[in-house]
């Protein structure tokens, strides 16, 4: 048989565990395989692995690159003895293309000036390349590059524009391109939607669909979801339904002034959940030789995410800029109609993260529990697998993908790649198991790692010991010799539900030392569970595009993030308006942006690319029409960084990835 094309779409951060593992359908054709799945806990260390291979740390992905350390787990390099699947792929005759979310480039080679060496194209292994290549962004006004080129949407929110479209209507134009101009070529697409990350932006009448849905809350929603899931045969009969965690606010402990809002924040969520899996599915239709085709499709990179604080948020910059208290209940109230649209950048609360993990103990980040990382994926190849909508148990985990796309393609992993010896990829062909249901385990040892959120799984076992939660930030006072390790038999107690830590000793013991040995092979070590110091560059060990405090810029500059701009803490101040050199005006602004203005707009001279500041110009074609001769920053001797503590800086960077 031919070499297959094949296609890897995995979802973006909390494009995860939903109420029910619903299947996209395209055209006639579904998909037909379910598995067992783990990702890492994170968005960036998840894609690092699934990309390579390799465990996230072997990689240098053991969190996200605007956290970076020196350290070889935690640098954000991927090593070129860890050739990605697209490189291989490419050598071997394939055609590759990247669509989507990127955030595998280390910060410091982000700007227009390169390198390029760790870019999807040309330097991770992609011919081809269009998304975004930060942690999130703006869904009607989004922050896009094709292939190294900063560029614009070609519409506005108001004539229709939304960014899963966009990439769908991308990913389709590149598969048709391959199927009219090399028809016996394969390629290989990785399709990497924004959605369901921060911001949960869709179009109203998405979310409308689901008006009234989850009125009785998170709490119910998880006994609905348990059910279900029982029904479908996705867990045993006899699984348990763990508990909800005290940190985590029970629905009815909730104001009830402010459950509207947090009824619409899920109502929402549920509309570009489906709107994501609409266009995903016309991605799919459009592949009609499907037989020779392997789609995986990796329900989400992590667990749902926790970010969003307890009571959600109307736009995730205000809490980061000191302005928690602007979203009071009657503000959230009043902009209810407006959750999901251009002028919200939303986050649903923690109680329905938690609720979209069922039946599991925490969310995203916590790498211990499978709340963090257990995801369902489903894989589809009819020419190559007989079994049909049937569900496969067999732990897996996001590393594996590559070997069993290799192993379907018929191409040996390779030794040498551009003359370098290769490390041998760390996971386990999946194939096994696609028609042999009763197969024995392949992959039986598995180490998790994030924040120092810890695990390992062992022929059913698992001990795991959670550090810190998600959404607290500062100084962690625990210990690493103090934190609390449980044990679990996944064997009677598929949900982690039941602790035997105390009754087995030994069998906890046994465990931890297999933990820290899995740690020392793949680069975890050390632990490092700072949070305010991996911010600073200096601190952290890590390069800095842009050091001093005065910067010029020339017309023509564009598309650059804040990696690439002077920064400076904002802080209030006068603001003097001049006109023809003379003043006109002036008033004293009391407060402004502390952290920054947004996720992922950039700067441009002359003009404003991205969503516009203010109504009285126009998204598009607002280009300054005199002349500018250069631009100077100056920051002057004090950049007020001292007036911002460093955990709101490191809560900022958590919210983003």
């Amino acid at each position: 048989m031919s070499s297959p094309a094949t296609l890897v779409a995995c979802g973006a951060a909390v494009f995860s565990k939903r109420a029910a593992l619903r299947v996209t359908r395209a055209g006639r054709r579904r998909f037909t395989r379910a598995a067992r799945f783990h990702t890492t806990a994170l968005c960036s260390p998840t894609r690092a692995a699934l990309l390579s291979g390799r465990n996230h740390h072997t990689v240098g992905m053991g969190g996200i690159t605007e956290t970076a350390t020196s350290a070889p787990g935690y640098n954000s390099m991927r090593p070129n003895t860890c050739a990605p699947l697209a490189e291989i792929l490419k050598l071997n005759g394939y055609a590759t293309a990247h669509v989507g979310k990127c955030h595998e480039v280390p910060v410091w080679e982000t700007s227009p000036a390169g390198p390029f060496d760790r870019w999807p194209s040309p330097g991770n292994g992609f011919e081809y390349f269009y998304g975004f290549i930060g942690g999130e962004t703006n869904q009607y006004y989004p922050a896009l590059h094709e292939g190294i080129t900063a560029i614009e949407p070609a519409r506005t929110p108001e004539q229709g524009y939304h960014l899963m479209e966009d990439l769908a209507d991308r990913g389709i134009a590149w598969v048709r391109q391959q199927k009219a101009l090399t028809l016996d070529q394969p390629f290989f697409l990785y399709f990497a939607p924004g959605a369901t990350h921060t911001p949960h932006h869709v179009p109203k009448e998405w979310a409308d669909r689901y008006k009234g849905r989850f009125d009785d809350g998170w709490d119910a929603l998880r006994e609905q979801t348990f059910a279900r899931q029982k029904e479908l045969g996705v867990i045993p009969a006899g699984a348990e339904l763990t508990e909800r965690h005290d940190e985590i606010p029970a629905w009815e402990a909730t104001d009830e002034q402010r459950r509207p809002v947090l009824a619409r924040q899920m109502e929402n969520y549920a509309g570009f959940l489906e709107f994501a899996d609409h266009h995903v599915g016309r991605l799919i239709a459009e592949l009609d030789v499907l037989d020779d085709t392997v789609v995986y499709y990796v329900i989400g990179d992590d667990g749902a995410s926790a970010e969003g604080t307890v009571v959600g948020t109307f736009n995730a910059m205000t809490g980061p800029n000191g302005g928690a208290d602007l979203e009071s209940v009657e503000f959230v109230r009043e902009h209810i109609g407006e959750i999901g649209g251009p002028s919200s950048y939303p986050h649903y609360a923690v109680g329905w993260a938690h609720a979209l993990c069922t039946p599991y103990q925490w969310t995203k980040q916590v790498a211990s529990h499978w709340g963090g990382t257990r995801n369902g994926t489903i894989v589809h190849c009819p020419g190559r697998i007989a079994a049909r909508g049937e569900l496969r148990h067999q732990f897996s985990h996001v590393i594996d993908v590559a070997p069993t796309i290799l192993e379907l393609a018929g191409l040996p992993e390779p030794a040498l790649v551009h003359g370098i010896t290769q490390k041998p990829m760390e996971g386990a062909s999946m194939a096994y198991s696609f028609d042999d249901a009763a197969a024995a385990e392949r992959h039986e040892t598995q180490y998790f790692e994030m924040f120092c959120n810890r695990g390992i799984y062992h022929k059913g076992w698992s001990a795991v010991t959670k550090h810190r939660t998600p959404w607290n930030f500062g100084h962690i006072e625990i210990a690493f010799d103090d934190d609390v390790w449980e044990l679990y038999d996944g064997t009677d107690d598929w949900t982690q539900a039941h602790d035997l830590s105390a009754e087995q000793p030994d069998k906890l013991h046994e465990l931890q030392r297999l933990f820290m040995i899995e740690a020392a092979r793949h680069n975890v070590l050390p632990l490092d569970d700072r949070q305010a110091e991996r911010m600073i560059p200096e601190v952290a060990g890590r390069p800095s595009l842009i050091r001093g405090s005065t910067q010029i810029l020339y017309p023509g500059m564009g598309g650059l993030n804040e990696n690439c701009v002077g920064g400076g803490a904002g802080k209030g101040g006068t603001a003097t308006v001049y006109v023809d050199g003379g003043q006109v005006a002036e008033t004293r602004v009391e407060r402004t942006h502390v952290t920054l203005f947004t996720f992922d707009e950039t700067t441009d001279v002359g003009r404003d690319s991205g969503a516009p500041v203010t109504s009285d110009y126009p998204a598009l074609d607002n280009g300054f029409t005199g002349a500018i001769k250069w631009i100077r920053i100056d920051l002057g001797d004090d950049s007020h960084d001292h007036v911002i503590s460093p955990e709101t800086h490191f809560a900022v960077a958590m919210t983003r990835q």
